[in-house]
């Protein structure tokens, strides 16, 4: 099935294992909650036991060094998307009041990138990630 848009997670690839499963959760969230219609309805098993919808459509995960991460930002910005983002500095803190905040005390050029996501037409994402491979 061909989708009209595509989601994107680009994560930083020098990151830990355990860093990069949480960076791509929390900006997958991202999508989720900025696009609820891209999410589908709930799951039954054929015992009757329900379970939580999900995001339908793939998400493509690819990976990139701090400078290709950077020129994905920008992009993505560069095209009217509005990406999320998970910033270094955010692994240091504990709840999502100060994770806006450690992302607020540093301006755009100076954010210490790990991730971002985006959703858009397809096209849009192809540009935005061209020369990104795969995250292995």
């Amino acid at each position: 099935m061909q989708f009209d848009t595509k989601i994107a997670v680009v994560v930083r690839t020098d990151l830990e294992p355990w860093q990069k499963l949480n960076v791509a959760s929390f900006l997958a969230s991202g999508i989720a909650a900025a696009f609820p219609a891209c999410i589908g309805d709930p799951y039954e098993d054929g015992s009757g036991t329900k379970y939580l919808p999900l995001i339908g459509q793939p998400i493509l995960i690819y990976g990139a060094d701090r400078a290709a991460l950077s020129r994905a930002l920008d992009r993505a910005l560069t095209r009217g998307v509005t990406p999320g983002l998970y910033t270094e500095d955010m692994f240091t803190t504990t709840h999502d009041a100060a994770n806006r905040e450690v992302v607020k005390a540093v301006s755009r050029t100076d954010l210490n990138l790990v991730g971002i996501s985006m959703r858009a037409e397809r096209k849009v994402i192809d540009k935005i990630v061209d020369g990104l491979k795969f995250h292995g």
